[in-house]
């Protein structure tokens, strides 16, 4: 498996290695002992999956609190998504600052997200379908989102903010500037 750093210290590339053969190909997405002899050693105890009907879909920005903080290994398995983190962890040079990397079925590329980051996508595709492992179960009572066009995050979603197809939620979502971010540096693995 192919691991790079993205301008985000924490977040990192996955690209696993695929095998072709005139029947198709096998790729190995995720192996404890390979990611732990490259240094990470996040323990995954969920998987979580979507499917986007519509192009122009975006959830996120999307957190998870402590106690219940969610590290995140996201990959896409049908279809394609702008995928993007933002750094909210208190005390950190990059805070506000945020990355956004295409994840498709084609590429096979997954993103590491650590905790400390609001995490969302857009798809590019009808029919989208996104997986991602999480470090901790789902907890209601920790569950955040930062709104999606917040003009102090400036993100590019490559959509127009008035095209996008929101849930309730996500629409209602917190400004960047009325929120708290209960993440700091030293949470940081």
């Amino acid at each position: 498996m192919q691991i790079e750093p993205t301008a985000l210290d924490g977040v990192l590339m996955l690209t696993p290695r695929v095998f072709a053969d005139a029947r198709g190909s096998f790729t190995e997405t995720y192996n404890r002992r390979a990611l732990a002899e490259a240094g990470i050693t996040l323990d995954f105890v969920q998987d979580n999956q979507s499917l986007s009907r519509r192009a122009g879909t975006i959830r996120g920005l999307h957190y998870q609190a402590p106690p219940h903080a969610q590290d995140k290994l996201v990959r896409v398995l049908q279809g394609s998504v702008r995928d993007v983190v933002v750094d909210v962890r208190r005390g950190s040079p990059a805070f506000g600052r945020w990355v956004a990397v295409e994840l498709s079925a084609e590429n096979g590329r997954q993103l590491l997200v650590p905790k400390g980051f609001l995490h969302g996508f857009v798809t590019l595709e009808p029919d989208t379908m996104v997986l991602y492992k999480t470090s901790d179960h789902y907890a209601p009572e920790c569950d955040g989102a930062v709104h999606f066009a917040d003009p102090v995050l400036g993100i590019d979603w490559g959509i127009p903010p008035e095209n996008a197809v929101l849930s309730e939620r996500d629409a209602a979502a917190a400004r960047f500037a009325d929120w708290q971010s209960p993440f700091t540096m030293e949470m940081a693995p």
